[in-house]
């Protein structure tokens, strides 16, 4: 038996770094994991490269939980290790890595202490977190001289032994001994959920017990003529060792990506639209397959559908810094060996490889679009409205994204039919270009409450654009700052003649003198704070009384709610315009009417199917407005 100490300075140096993880200290079995998969994938190298003649045999790794003896196990089949390792890369290489790690520790943040953790080959000693006492017996593959089997015991104190093993088979096992205040890791359901979010997907099968499952019996029917099946208990494996994203893309079908994408996500039953297969390796290694989703409503989107992996290791599903923030809201798996296991978003953000695979993502994405629109234009239009968010999410935050996207990117029109940017221009500019010269693209956010707008609109032979999704305010906007010469404005801002202002203005049928008069009666039936009375030389066929909401001030406090309501914005009063018809005969009915009642009563009646028009007629005012109009039928 072999005792010894290590040598480091600081006394018990487990209990800093059980502090330090403790938020994420079940990452101990992902660690312990990787290790003999680690081991495993060598002792493979070593046979291909026939440096290694035996037979590999069964490399399973098992992993087993004894909750009478307080232990969890974590047995390989892969390289082992000799005295002389165990001495060499436990007592010696990841305990100076750790008196490093503590010193460069000292004086960082969290955030910064997280990012270098990783690089400190502190993997096995996260065991120490959720354990009292931790035994590693290993074999070593080698053959002859000093390759017996060893035991290496420690309690998390520098203190050590090593003794000589029984054990027959090469390979590694790590005993746990579980601390009382991590008995959850002795509970079946709780290490199986570890599994099977770390270790999914390694290339190497896991096993953790053994599970029921039905199975044919080949040749035998039941009494209703259907297949018979017996129950039998197998080998618990909890990992596809053969993932989707690390075979061809040639050899696959859609049949495939689609049931990959079920296991991904086994409790969604919608398919997605299409996927993107990633495979990339040079100047950087990258696989993957991203998938559009169906998504309609942007409030449900959630931003932690993409898996990232290390060499078929889980890292993380909070991807912003790998991925460009408007792909966050794809799904799907990404695994690149150049994103170590272990780092803070700030290290993502700031790392020359990880910027390197975000660029090659977006334009992957937006070539694969590309190539859709172009390929079959009219199933792109069909699925439209359901990738339309990803594509105005990125041509609003991604400049490079836009000058791509903008070759299919698309406008849908009030009759339902679909525009690229260049087609629409062409499409409206003889007949919405205003005395100035400027291009006026006319478009609604509510087809059904603006619908006496549009159809004013349509009259004149305009066409209008339905904008109604979520992001839409930001993306007007974004339009407006890139289209020469162009400008935005939804079909209720004003009446239809001074949005699209032609030179041709019509007279009016009253005298400005009429106009103040009316004037004064108009805003006693309306509250001055919140309603400009304003009067317009409308054709007689038009609404005698409109209310309108000046672009300007509406979209900017449409696009500050969206953004949480937190910009001064959102704190501005609703402010309207009650534009009255000059030209309308029922206001110079009202003009002429002698009795003040009859022509307040008339008045309010306007104003009310105006507001109503609007749902803005609510409560007591629309109760009022009820008992009027019944009154009026009298």
């Amino acid at each position: 038996m072999q005792k010894g100490k290590i040598d480091v300075k600081t006394e018990n140096i487990f209990p800093i770094i059980k502090k330090f993880l403790y938020s994420d200290h079940e990452i101990f079995l992902r660690e312990l994991i990787s290790n003999a998969v680690d081991a495993t994938q060598k002792l493979r190298t070593l046979t291909s490269l026939d440096k290694f003649k035996d037979e590999l045999g069964d490399l399973t790794i098992h992993v087993s939980v004894d909750k009478e003896n307080g232990t969890l196990h974590v047995t390989d089949r892969g390289l082992g290790m000799t005295t002389e390792e165990v001495d060499k890369y436990i007592n010696q290489i990841a305990f100076s890595s750790a008196e490093e790690f503590l010193k460069k520790f000292k004086d960082k943040s969290e955030d910064e202490a997280k990012s270098i953790i990783g690089h400190f080959g502190l993997g096995f000693y996260s065991s120490f977190m959720v354990s009292d006492k931790v035994e590693v017996i290993t074999k070593t593959y080698k053959k002859g001289g000093p390759t017996k089997p060893v035991k290496w015991e420690c309690d998390g104190s520098p203190e050590y032994t090593i003794t000589e093993s029984d054990k027959s088979d090469r390979g590694t096992e790590i005993i746990l001994h579980i601390a009382d205040d991590s008995k959850e890791f002795l509970e079946e359901y709780r290490i199986l959920e570890l599994l099977k979010k770390y270790c999914k997907f390694l290339p190497v099968p896991i096993q953790f017990g053994t599970e029921k499952v039905y199975e044919k019996v080949e040749g035998e029917k039941d009494e209703e003529g259907n297949d018979k099946t017996v129950e039998v208990e197998k080998p618990r494996i909890v990992n596809n060792v053969d993932p989707l994203w690390k075979q061809t893309p040639s050899a696959l079908k859609d049949e495939d990506y689609k049931s990959f994408y079920h296991e991904l996500y086994p409790m969604t039953f919608e398919e997605p639209l299409f996927n993107i297969h990633l495979n990339v390796d040079y100047p950087f290694t990258l696989t993957g397959i991203l998938y559009f989703p169906k998504v309609k409503n942007y409030m449900e989107v959630r931003k932690d559908k993409i898996q990232l992996y290390s060499n078929q290791v889980f890292v993380t599903d909070s991807v912003e810094g790998v991925v460009p923030d408007f792909l966050t809201l794809l799904h799907g798996v990404l695994d690149s060996p150049d994103i170590p296991l272990n780092v803070s978003r700030s290290y993502l953000q700031n790392d020359a490889s990880v910027k390197k695979i975000s660029n090659h993502i977006t334009k992957k994405v937006s070539d694969k679009l590309e190539d859709l629109f172009k390929n079959n234009r009219e199933e792109f239009e069909k699925k439209w409205e359901d990738i339309k968010i990803f594509i105005v999410y990125g041509m609003i935050s991604d400049e490079k994204f836009y000058e791509r996207a903008k070759k299919f990117a698309l406008l849908k029109s009030i009759d339902g039919k679909y525009f690229t940017f260049e087609e629409y221009e062409k499409h409206v500019k003889d007949t919405q270009t205003d005395k100035d010269k400027k291009v006026i693209y006319l478009y609604t956010t509510n087809q059904e409450e603006q619908h006496s707008y549009i159809q004013s609109a349509k009259e004149r032979g305009y066409d209008v654009l339905v904008m109604e999704g979520p992001l839409d305010n930001h993306f007007i906007n974004a339009l407006e700052q890139r289209f020469e010469n162009t400008s935005f404005a939804r079909v209720d801002a004003d009446i239809i003649d001074k949005l699209i202002n032609k030179e041709d203005e019509q007279p009016s049928k009253l005298s400005d003198e009429e106009k103040d008069k009316l004037k004064k009666v108009f805003e006693e039936s309306v509250d001055k704070e919140k309603f400009t009375i304003a009067f317009e030389n409308l054709s007689e066929t038009d609404m005698p009384v409109l209310i309108t909401q000046p672009e300007f001030s509406r979209r900017m406090k449409d696009m500050s709610q969206l953004g949480g309501g937190g910009s001064y914005m959102s704190y501005i009063p609703e402010i309207y315009n009650l534009v009255v018809n000059a030209n309308h005969p029922l206001v110079g009915d009202i003009l002429n009417e002698k009795e003040p009642e009859k022509q307040t009563r008339s008045i309010s009646q306007l104003v009310d199917l105006a507001l109503l028009s609007q749902n803005m007629l609510t409560g007591e005012k629309l109760t009022d407005f009820i008992k009027r109009s019944v009154d009026i039928i009298k």
